[in-house]
Protein backbone atom coordinates (compact mmCIF):
# COMPACT_ATOMS: atom_id res chain seq x y z
CA UNK A 1 0.00 0.00 0.00
CA UNK A 2 2.79 2.38 0.85
CA UNK A 3 4.31 1.82 -2.59
CA UNK A 4 0.96 2.46 -4.31
CA UNK A 5 0.37 5.65 -2.32
CA UNK A 6 3.83 6.98 -3.13
CA UNK A 7 3.25 6.20 -6.82
CA UNK A 8 -0.08 8.09 -6.77
CA UNK A 9 1.56 11.01 -4.95
CA UNK A 10 4.29 11.16 -7.59
CA UNK A 11 1.69 11.07 -10.37
CA UNK A 12 -0.22 13.93 -8.72
CA UNK A 13 2.96 15.99 -8.52
CA UNK A 14 3.60 15.36 -12.20
CA UNK A 15 0.10 16.63 -13.03
CA UNK A 16 0.61 19.85 -11.04
CA UNK A 17 0.76 23.10 -13.02
CA UNK A 18 4.46 23.94 -13.51
CA UNK A 19 3.58 27.63 -13.93
CA UNK A 20 2.21 28.41 -10.50
CA UNK A 21 0.46 31.72 -10.05
CA UNK A 22 2.63 34.24 -8.23
CA UNK A 23 0.47 36.90 -6.61
CA UNK A 24 3.44 39.14 -5.86
CA UNK A 25 4.55 39.27 -9.50
CA UNK A 26 0.96 39.81 -10.66
CA UNK A 27 0.55 42.67 -8.19
CA UNK A 28 3.75 44.32 -9.42
CA UNK A 29 2.62 44.09 -13.03
CA UNK A 30 -0.75 45.55 -12.05
CA UNK A 31 0.98 48.48 -10.35
CA UNK A 32 3.10 49.07 -13.44
CA UNK A 33 0.04 49.10 -15.70
CA UNK A 34 -1.81 51.46 -13.35
CA UNK A 35 1.17 53.80 -13.22
CA UNK A 36 1.44 53.87 -17.02
CA UNK A 37 -2.27 54.68 -17.36
CA UNK A 38 -1.95 57.39 -14.70
CA UNK A 39 1.10 58.87 -16.47
CA UNK A 40 -0.73 59.04 -19.79
CA UNK A 41 -3.62 60.87 -18.14
CA UNK A 42 -1.39 63.19 -16.10
CA UNK A 43 0.60 64.27 -19.18
CA UNK A 44 -2.51 64.54 -21.34
CA UNK A 45 -1.26 62.01 -23.88
CA UNK A 46 -3.83 60.83 -26.39
CA UNK A 47 -4.11 59.43 -29.88
CA UNK A 48 -5.67 62.71 -31.00
CA UNK A 49 -2.61 64.70 -29.98
CA UNK A 50 -0.32 62.17 -31.67
CA UNK A 51 -2.39 62.37 -34.87
CA UNK A 52 -2.29 66.18 -34.81
CA UNK A 53 1.44 66.09 -34.20
CA UNK A 54 2.02 63.84 -37.20
CA UNK A 55 0.04 66.27 -39.32
CA UNK A 56 2.19 69.20 -38.16
CA UNK A 57 5.32 67.11 -38.75
CA UNK A 58 4.31 66.48 -42.37
CA UNK A 59 3.81 70.23 -42.87
CA UNK A 60 7.23 70.90 -41.34
CA UNK A 61 8.93 68.35 -43.59
CA UNK A 62 7.21 69.86 -46.63
CA UNK A 63 8.67 73.29 -45.75
CA UNK A 64 12.15 71.77 -45.39
CA UNK A 65 12.23 70.58 -49.01
CA UNK A 66 14.35 71.43 -50.91
CA UNK A 67 17.29 72.15 -48.56
CA UNK A 68 18.87 75.58 -48.91
CA UNK A 69 22.68 75.51 -49.14
CA UNK A 70 23.02 79.10 -50.32
CA UNK A 71 24.58 80.17 -46.99
CA UNK A 72 27.31 77.56 -47.28
CA UNK A 73 29.91 79.82 -45.62
CA UNK A 74 27.84 79.94 -42.42
CA UNK A 75 27.41 76.17 -42.57
CA UNK A 76 31.13 75.64 -43.12
CA UNK A 77 32.16 77.87 -40.23
CA UNK A 78 29.77 76.11 -37.85
CA UNK A 79 30.93 72.70 -39.07
CA UNK A 80 34.61 73.58 -38.58
CA UNK A 81 33.92 74.89 -35.08
CA UNK A 82 32.01 71.69 -34.17
CA UNK A 83 34.90 69.58 -35.42
CA UNK A 84 37.39 71.62 -33.41
CA UNK A 85 35.27 71.32 -30.27
CA UNK A 86 34.91 67.55 -30.71
CA UNK A 87 38.59 66.88 -31.43
CA UNK A 88 40.03 69.11 -28.69
CA UNK A 89 37.59 67.89 -26.04
CA UNK A 90 38.17 64.25 -27.01
CA UNK A 91 41.96 64.53 -26.81
CA UNK A 92 41.86 66.34 -23.46
CA UNK A 93 39.17 64.05 -22.03
CA UNK A 94 40.98 60.88 -23.14
CA UNK A 95 44.28 62.07 -21.70
CA UNK A 96 42.73 62.94 -18.32
CA UNK A 97 40.67 59.74 -18.28
CA UNK A 98 43.80 57.66 -18.76
CA UNK A 99 45.16 58.78 -15.38
CA UNK A 100 41.82 58.88 -13.59
CA UNK A 101 41.04 55.34 -14.76
CA UNK A 102 44.34 54.10 -13.34
CA UNK A 103 43.74 55.82 -10.01
CA UNK A 104 40.15 54.52 -9.87
CA UNK A 105 41.13 50.86 -10.36
CA UNK A 106 40.65 49.12 -7.02
CA UNK A 107 43.07 46.30 -7.83
CA UNK A 108 45.94 48.75 -8.29
CA UNK A 109 45.19 51.53 -5.84
CA UNK A 110 44.26 51.62 -2.14
CA UNK A 111 40.70 52.54 -1.30
CA UNK A 112 41.64 56.00 0.03
CA UNK A 113 42.73 56.87 -3.55
CA UNK A 114 40.28 54.90 -5.70
CA UNK A 115 37.14 55.89 -3.79
CA UNK A 116 37.46 59.70 -4.20
CA UNK A 117 38.47 59.29 -7.83
CA UNK A 118 35.46 57.07 -8.48
CA UNK A 119 33.26 59.68 -6.83
CA UNK A 120 34.71 62.34 -9.14
CA UNK A 121 34.06 60.16 -12.20
CA UNK A 122 30.49 59.52 -11.04
CA UNK A 123 29.99 63.27 -10.59
CA UNK A 124 31.13 63.88 -14.18
CA UNK A 125 28.59 61.31 -15.35
CA UNK A 126 25.70 62.62 -13.26
CA UNK A 127 24.37 65.44 -15.45
CA UNK A 128 23.37 65.57 -19.09
CA UNK A 129 25.83 67.47 -21.35
CA UNK A 130 23.22 70.16 -22.02
CA UNK A 131 22.97 70.94 -18.29
CA UNK A 132 26.75 71.03 -17.98
CA UNK A 133 26.92 73.27 -21.06
CA UNK A 134 24.50 75.74 -19.46
CA UNK A 135 26.67 75.88 -16.34
CA UNK A 136 29.83 76.51 -18.37
CA UNK A 137 28.11 79.10 -20.56
CA UNK A 138 27.17 80.97 -17.38
CA UNK A 139 30.74 80.56 -16.08
CA UNK A 140 32.97 81.29 -19.09
CA UNK A 141 30.52 82.90 -21.48
CA UNK A 142 29.17 81.94 -24.88
CA UNK A 143 31.40 80.22 -27.39
CA UNK A 144 33.54 77.20 -28.09
CA UNK A 145 35.32 77.16 -24.71
CA UNK A 146 32.10 76.27 -22.91
CA UNK A 147 31.48 73.46 -25.40
CA UNK A 148 35.01 72.09 -25.01
CA UNK A 149 34.81 72.07 -21.22
CA UNK A 150 31.40 70.41 -21.37
CA UNK A 151 32.56 67.56 -23.58
CA UNK A 152 35.75 67.09 -21.57
CA UNK A 153 33.60 66.46 -18.50
CA UNK A 154 31.36 64.09 -20.48
CA UNK A 155 34.39 62.22 -21.82
CA UNK A 156 35.82 61.75 -18.34
CA UNK A 157 32.54 60.38 -17.04
CA UNK A 158 32.41 57.73 -19.77
CA UNK A 159 36.00 56.73 -20.58
CA UNK A 160 37.47 56.84 -17.07
CA UNK A 161 34.73 54.59 -15.69
CA UNK A 162 35.07 51.96 -18.41
CA UNK A 163 38.85 52.14 -18.36
CA UNK A 164 38.91 51.57 -14.58
CA UNK A 165 36.58 48.58 -14.94
CA UNK A 166 38.77 47.16 -17.73
CA UNK A 167 41.85 47.42 -15.50
CA UNK A 168 40.05 45.64 -12.68
CA UNK A 169 39.43 42.68 -15.01
CA UNK A 170 43.09 42.16 -16.00
CA UNK A 171 45.15 39.14 -15.03
CA UNK A 172 47.40 39.97 -12.09
CA UNK A 173 49.89 37.27 -13.03
CA UNK A 174 51.60 39.59 -15.48
CA UNK A 175 51.65 42.33 -12.87
CA UNK A 176 53.32 40.02 -10.35
CA UNK A 177 55.81 38.83 -12.97
CA UNK A 178 56.90 42.38 -13.81
CA UNK A 179 56.95 43.33 -10.13
CA UNK A 180 59.20 40.33 -9.37
CA UNK A 181 61.89 41.80 -11.61
CA UNK A 182 62.08 44.83 -9.32
CA UNK A 183 60.31 47.15 -11.76
CA UNK A 184 58.73 50.34 -10.47
CA UNK A 185 55.10 51.40 -10.64
CA UNK A 186 55.46 53.15 -14.01
CA UNK A 187 57.06 50.08 -15.60
CA UNK A 188 54.33 47.85 -14.19
CA UNK A 189 51.68 50.07 -15.77
CA UNK A 190 53.46 50.30 -19.13
CA UNK A 191 54.50 46.66 -19.53
CA UNK A 192 51.84 44.65 -17.68
CA UNK A 193 48.65 46.70 -17.38
CA UNK A 194 48.47 48.71 -20.61
CA UNK A 195 49.13 45.77 -22.99
CA UNK A 196 46.08 44.00 -21.53
CA UNK A 197 43.67 46.94 -21.82
CA UNK A 198 45.10 49.01 -24.69
CA UNK A 199 42.76 47.63 -27.36
CA UNK A 200 39.70 48.26 -25.19
CA UNK A 201 40.93 51.75 -24.33
CA UNK A 202 41.21 52.54 -28.05
CA UNK A 203 37.67 51.28 -28.52
CA UNK A 204 36.38 53.48 -25.69
CA UNK A 205 38.24 56.48 -27.10
CA UNK A 206 36.93 56.10 -30.65
CA UNK A 207 33.40 55.70 -29.38
CA UNK A 208 33.76 58.85 -27.28
CA UNK A 209 35.10 60.78 -30.28
CA UNK A 210 32.03 59.71 -32.23
CA UNK A 211 29.82 60.75 -29.31
CA UNK A 212 31.56 64.13 -29.03
CA UNK A 213 30.97 64.77 -32.72
CA UNK A 214 27.25 64.40 -32.07
CA UNK A 215 27.26 66.33 -28.82
CA UNK A 216 29.30 69.20 -30.29
CA UNK A 217 26.28 70.04 -32.44
CA UNK A 218 23.90 69.68 -29.51
CA UNK A 219 25.61 71.87 -26.90
CA UNK A 220 25.61 74.77 -29.37
CA UNK A 221 21.86 75.05 -28.88
CA UNK A 222 22.49 76.58 -25.44
CA UNK A 223 25.29 78.83 -26.69
CA UNK A 224 28.33 76.55 -26.33
CA UNK A 225 29.52 77.04 -29.91
CA UNK A 226 29.39 74.81 -32.94
CA UNK A 227 26.75 74.04 -35.51
CA UNK A 228 24.01 73.75 -32.91
CA UNK A 229 23.85 77.52 -32.48
CA UNK A 230 23.33 77.96 -36.21
CA UNK A 231 20.59 75.31 -36.12
CA UNK A 232 18.81 76.98 -33.20
CA UNK A 233 18.92 80.39 -34.91
CA UNK A 234 17.46 78.89 -38.09
CA UNK A 235 14.58 77.36 -36.11
CA UNK A 236 13.89 80.70 -34.44
CA UNK A 237 13.68 82.40 -37.86
CA UNK A 238 11.39 79.61 -39.20
CA UNK A 239 14.01 79.12 -41.89
CA UNK A 240 13.20 75.45 -42.36
CA UNK A 241 14.91 74.92 -45.72
CA UNK A 242 18.16 76.08 -44.12
CA UNK A 243 17.40 73.80 -41.13
CA UNK A 244 17.25 70.88 -43.57
CA UNK A 245 20.66 71.85 -44.96
CA UNK A 246 22.12 71.99 -41.44
CA UNK A 247 20.65 68.59 -40.57
CA UNK A 248 22.17 67.07 -43.71
CA UNK A 249 25.57 68.50 -42.76
CA UNK A 250 25.21 67.07 -39.22
CA UNK A 251 24.36 63.65 -40.67
CA UNK A 252 27.43 63.86 -42.89
CA UNK A 253 29.53 64.80 -39.86
CA UNK A 254 28.30 61.78 -37.90
CA UNK A 255 28.92 59.47 -40.84
CA UNK A 256 32.45 60.84 -41.11
CA UNK A 257 32.97 60.10 -37.41
CA UNK A 258 31.72 56.53 -37.90
CA UNK A 259 34.07 56.08 -40.86
CA UNK A 260 36.99 57.41 -38.82
CA UNK A 261 36.15 55.11 -35.90
CA UNK A 262 36.13 52.06 -38.17
CA UNK A 263 39.55 52.98 -39.53
CA UNK A 264 41.01 53.36 -36.01
CA UNK A 265 39.52 50.04 -34.86
CA UNK A 266 40.96 48.31 -37.94
CA UNK A 267 44.43 49.74 -37.28
CA UNK A 268 44.53 48.70 -33.62
CA UNK A 269 42.68 45.39 -33.99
Amino acid sequence: MAGVNSTRLGANKDRENPFKHNWLVSSLWLLVVCYIVYSFNAMDLSLGRISDGLGHASDLLARMVPPNFSRWSLLLSGLIESLEIAVISSICGIFISLFLGLFAARNLMPSWISTPVRALIALCRTFHPVIIAILFVKSVGFGALAGILTLVVASIGFIAKLFAEAIEEISLKQVEAIRATGAGFTSIILFSVMPQVFARFIGFSTYQLDSNLRNSTMVGIVGAGGLGGTLFSAFQRFDYDFVAAILIVIIALIMFGEFLSNIVRHIFR
